[in-house]
């Protein structure tokens, strides 16, 4: 599930209208003022609660900053699931999906529906999930690059925490790798095979998601161990996501799982770190909660970065990248003692001199009397070609605007002179042109068409949880 900012629902900004990226018209300038658009500067400092209206018409969807763009539809695919947050094809037969939900089951879903009997159920090897609100699970699912022909599944989940690990510590993050037959048959969860087991210290900020690039290697994304300010316990001086010495935290890694050694996979000769000071398995770092990444067939790894106080991000990641968090938020500068009043200046380059490199898209949590967004949900670059007018535009979302109800958006950017253009997706066949469910991941269709992952409850329990095709409108 894509965490909010912190705490969770509280919604509350001490900048109502924040100094910050030009969205008017959907283009973003870092370098422009807020100021200078109409939006105002920085609000008074007093404490002040903001709350998403009821949207009651379409032309309320999109505002001054996300405009409404292209109009799309949403088809049922799977229901009855809880918090799915993956979905992919079995190459072996385009007409079948696997389903990752967040309460510990894979499923297979074909033309006759989701079968009961999950194909994975790491339930068992799980952390007890809270009955509230709760980041951990199952995160992540990727096929190998050869799955049609050698059945290698790999899922990332949240288990207890070890034995060694410091009392303190919440949990275990873990990368495994299964055994799937022919007929996809239900796996035995005691075949199970580790990679990855990385302590985290609170319960949130797990990201989660992994992706195949197309090199071959396994990228795997996470968070910075949970906490505000990336600097609660189990944190080190500076931040996990600036640190690369210490902890696998804050960061994209990047591994060869089809390579033979103790570690149960290798590290590619070109991961920045080889032959330096740190962890060989980091491939870019400066991130606070890498909520889904994505590959399009460019090359280019697009990753949505969730916030903390006052912005939403989406990074194309390079090779020996930092994406600035906790020194930044976004392209703004980041303070962990006043994270909701930014110092004006902030370092442009870290300790290790590196330097932070901006967002190709960002978004406010809240402008004027609005609230924008609480916590972006990367998506996929559409290369499909049922929607003519999305190609080429990467389409992702954010989860929810207010506790009240389901309330998350869709939204494309597209290249566009030096910045991005942003728009909000509508929804034909709702009142208010939104999907009316919370946003918690996409997935991506052998031919290029997309797929989201919603839900109706902020929590990974019940049943309300659907696999949405992106359509044309009806």
């Amino acid at each position: 599930m894509p965490p909010a900012g912190e705490p969770p629902f509280e919604w509350v900004s001490e900048q109502l209208s924040p100094t910050g990226a030009d969205l008017v018209r959907g283009e973003y300038h870092p370098s422009r003022s807020a100021a200078g658009t109409g939006g105002g500067g920085t609000a008074a400092r007093g404490r002040r609660r903001t709350r998403a209206s009821r949207y009651t018409s379409e032309r309320d969807v999109g505002d001054a900053h996300v405009p409404a763009g292209t109009r799309i539809g949403l088809e049922r695919v799977a229901t009855g699931l809880s918090a799915p947050v993956a979905v992919c094809h079995d190459p072996a037969e385009p007409s079948r999906r696997f389903v990752a939900d967040q309460s510990g089951q894979v499923y297979v879903h074909d033309d006759g529906g989701l079968r009961e009997e999950p194909l994975l159920d790491v339930t068992d090897h799980m952390v007890e999930l809270r009955t509230q609100y709760d980041e951990r699970g199952l995160l992540g699912l990727a096929l190998h690059p050869e799955f049609a022909d050698n059945g290698r599944l790999f899922v990332r989940y949240s288990a207890t925490r070890r034995d060694g690990t410091p009392e303190s510590y919440d949990h275990t993050e873990v990368l495994a790798e299964f055994a799937v037959d022919g007929d996809r048959s239900p796996v035995d969860p005691g075949t199970e095979s580790t990679l990855l087991e990385i302590p985290s210290p609170q319960f949130n900020h797990n990201a989660g998601d992994l992706a195949f690039g197309p090199d071959g290697y396994l990228y795997v994304a996470m968070g910075d161990g949970g906490g505000e300010g990336d600097r609660a316990p189990g944190h080190v001086a500076g931040g996990n996501g600036q640190d690369v010495t210490e902890n696998l935290l804050g960061g994209i890694l990047r591994i060869n799982v089809d390579s033979e050694g103790e570690r149960g996979y290798g590290i590619p000769d070109d991961n920045p770190l080889v032959g330096e000071e740190g962890l060989d398995e980091y491939y870019a770092w400066g991130l606070r909660n890498p909520w889904r990444v994505s590959f399009d067939s460019e090359g280019r790894l697009f990753v949505a970065d969730v916030g903390q106080a006052l912005y939403e991000e989406v990074n194309v990641v390079e090779n020996g990248g930092n994406y600035g968090w906790n020194l930044k938020e976004g392209s703004h500068c980041f303070d962990p003692d006043s994270p909701a009043d930014p110092p004006d200046d902030c370092p442009d380059e870290s300790a290790r001199g590196e330097p932070l490199l901006d967002p190709i898209v960002e978004y406010p949590h809240v402008r004027g009397d609005a609230v924008v967004g609480s916590a972006v949900v990367g998506g996929h670059v559409y290369e499909g070609s049922a929607l003519p007018e999305l190609e080429g535009a990467y389409v992702f979302g954010d989860w929810a605007t207010t506790q009240d109800r389901p309330s998350g958006r869709l939204f494309a950017a597209r290249p566009s002179g030096e910045g991005w253009e942003l728009e909000e997706l509508v929804v034909s066949d709702t009142r208010n042109g939104r999907p009316n469910r919370n946003v918690l991941s996409f997935g991506r269709a052998p031919d290029g068409e997309l797929y989201v992952c919603t839900s109706e409850t902020h929590v990974p329990k019940g049943e309300t949880g659907e696999v949405l095709r992106v359509v044309p409108r009806g």
